[in-house]
């Protein structure tokens, strides 16, 4: 089969397309000819050994995908040939061989159907960032419908926070620099939209939401911006932090989390287990289904034209990034 792979762990931009062997499905797995797969940054982070996954090489990168399965291992009692399989969180892409191929071995338990009335396409873009999004807004317990701050919001864990932010009844404050996207943003659940390049941001955010503060910051960008995020925040406001886009946070005074009793704490959805991504996952779908929101494509790039949809990627999708593998 072809697929892109990475010989050493030197970025995206050394990916070459070959010929690989074809992937034999182990007990409890099934093969999936894929149709769609989508990127996420931390394809990025994996290809520059900024992760704490370093696979065997070559290595295929890839997380997410669907796919119509083509051969199925001994002990499965759920799926067959010809069924259409999600693929949910799991170590495809990561340690084991990813989407960004013609076909990929994935093990049942972290296989779904796709949600009824999605396409394939919305389908193949949701599951990982949508079960990002879901834990940085329930990791903290029960929270009680407040503000929620969503930094880098046009990316696919920022609409999907705001998704899912929104349908769960909070008042959701988007961060985008282009004034299309944060039309957009609103349109998609935001009740405002904010241009972090305003070096006020911060204090407008106040003023517009006075007197309360923010409760929840999905902060997905970090760098420079980190100081005036924490700045937003009300007593026992909270931080779920999932990347670090804009890079290291300078000059951080550690003193602005003491007196609001302010609480800081990483996002991974790699430590779900199986079953516990299943469950996200059935709970993402409903939130979704009840809100009436479907996943957003930013775009759709030939399976050849991987380069040009990982070039989208980094200039800052509205959405997912999608590569049709074998779809239309």
């Amino acid at each position: 089969m072809r697929a892109w792979i990475i010989e050493k762990f030197e970025g995206v931009e050394h990916m070459k397309l070959a010929d690989v062997p074809d992937p034999k499905p182990a007990a409890d797995e099934v093969v999936l000819d894929v149709r769609y797969a989508a990127l996420n940054p931390a394809d990025y982070y994996l290809a520059q050994a900024q992760y704490p996954a370093k696979p065997p090489l070559p290595h295929i990168l890839g997380r997410d995908g669907i796919g119509v399965i083509s051969a199925v291992g001994p002990g499965n009692a759920n799926f067959k040939v010809g069924d259409t399989g999600l693929i949910l969180r799991s170590e495809i892409g990561v340690s084991r061989w990813g989407t960004l191929a013609e076909r990929v071995a994935v093990p049942v338990e972290s296989l779904v159907r796709p949600p009824a009335g999605w396409t394939e396409q919305e389908s193949a873009a949701a599951p990982l960032v949508y079960l990002t999004a879901y834990q940085a807004l329930t990791q903290w317990g029960e929270l009680k419908p407040g503000v929620v701050l969503v930094t880098g919001a046009s990316g696919g864990v920022g609409v999907a926070t705001i998704h899912l932010a929104a349908a769960l009844g909070h008042r959701v404050i988007a961060l985008s620099r282009s004034e299309e996207k944060r039309a957009k943003l609103i349109a998609e659940g935001a009740s405002l939209a904010l241009d972090p390049q305003d070096p006020e941001w911060n204090k407008r955010l106040k003023e517009q939401i006075a007197p309360g503060r923010v409760d929840l910051a999905v902060d997905n960008v970090g760098g420079d911006q980190f100081p005036r995020v924490i700045d937003t925040l009300g007593m026992w406001g909270k931080v779920s932090l999932v990347g670090q886009l804009a890079g290291p946070v300078p000059n951080l005074n550690l003193g602005t989390l003491f007196f609001r009793r302010i609480r800081v704490g990483g996002v991974a959805v790699g430590t779900y287990t199986p079953q516990e991504s299943q469950a996200a996952w059935k709970a993402v779908v409903e939130i979704m289904n009840r809100a009436g929101k479907k996943p957003i494509i930013d775009s759709v790039h030939p399976f050849e034209r991987t380069s040009d949809a990982l070039a989208q990627l980094q200039r800052g999708p509205m959405g997912k990034v999608l590569i049709a593998v074998r779809g239309g």
